[in-house]
């Protein structure tokens, strides 16, 4: 099997990055203007969010593509922090759609009446929205899990949301409909607008977590057991005596672990050089596209410091 090349994980990324982006002007017109053909909030408000989601895929798009470039004299860790500035910046849509959709949602139930036509129009659309995001979400998910792309993940688990939205607009849809068929159940007729509520719930949710995950990220927060598995996997290596000032980081899709390792002091430059080749393919096999600095102490020296003269 060919290994795949670093520009060709790059080419892999922007193709379902621009992708992503081609869909969501598609869903985004089509939301439209079915929403405004039968005065459905709950279709306006995912046209909103989708018109939202084409903005993040836009900024996810040009977030990969900056994220690649290698690193230079301004950027020494490189250019990957700016997928994490995109997640940031996705958030911060999502919120938006969030106030608009609950004002517009309130308004409807207690202060004016829309009349709601849930038309097959209006089925069709989520249903064709639904699918395109089922499909999009996987190709997004499969691309984020190979290229450990943080950008991409953004993206999926957004769309994967918007998949539980729209269904949460075709029961309101449902809904209505079934208001029309029985006339004096007069809460059916407001169940559209207490879908958008749903959809604003949604996204709140996925805001939160999305903003979460971010905010870590910028600030270089390790993941969850991360630091405590790295540092086991550097003492099993032979040779090692003990590790510290093991500190890890992310930029973007690349992991970078600067770590301190106690040696025997007595042993060739050449051998202890060997060692940290050693623990760097150690920790490269767990953890690819890793960026990893070993520092390497005498013990002997670090015994003498610790015991004084």
């Amino acid at each position: 099997m060919t290994a795949i090349t670093a520009s060709e994980r790059e080419l892999d990324k922007r193709r379902v990055a621009m992708t992503s982006v081609l869909a969501a002007i598609a869903l985004t017109g089509l939301k439209v203007f079915i929403g405004l053909a039968t005065g459905s909030l709950g279709i306006l408000a995912e046209a909103a969010h989708s018109a939202l989601d084409m903005a993040a895929a836009v900024v996810t798009y040009l977030a990969v593509l900056i994220s690649g470039k290698p690193a230079d004299h301004e950027h020494l860790y490189g250019h990957g922090k700016v997928e994490n500035l995109s997640a940031l910046f996705e958030t911060l849509l999502l919120l938006a759609t969030c106030i608009w959709i609950i004002h517009e949602a309130i308004d409807r139930l207690f202060v004016k009446t829309v009349a709601v036509e849930a038309s097959a129009a209006a089925f069709a659309v989520m249903i064709v929205s639904i699918i395109v995001d089922v499909n999009r979400s996987r190709m997004l998910s499969r691309a984020a899990r190979e290229h450990n792309s943080q950008a991409l993940e953004a993206d999926a688990l957004h769309f994967r949301t918007d998949i539980y939205s729209s269904l949460v607009v075709l029961l309101g849809l449902a809904l209505v409909k079934i208001g029309e068929w029985f006339p004096h159940l007069i809460l059916l007729q407001k169940a559209d607008a207490f879908a958008a509520l749903g959809v604003a719930l949604i996204v709140i949710y996925i805001s939160m977590a999305l903003a979460k995950r971010t905010v870590a990220a910028l600030l270089d927060a390790a993941p969850a057991g991360l630091l405590e598995n790295i540092t086991a996997l550097i003492c099993r290596q032979d040779g090692v005596i003990d590790c510290h000032k093991v500190r890890i980081r992310h930029s973007g899709p690349k992991l970078f672990i600067d770590a301190h390792v106690l040696v025997d002091g007595n042993q060739s430059l050449r051998r202890a050089h060997d060692l940290t080749e050693v623990i760097e393919s150690a920790i490269r096999s767990q953890l690819p596209n890793t960026d990893v600095t070993v520092h390497v102490e005498p013990y002997l020296d670090a015994e003498k410091q610790q015991t004084g003269p």
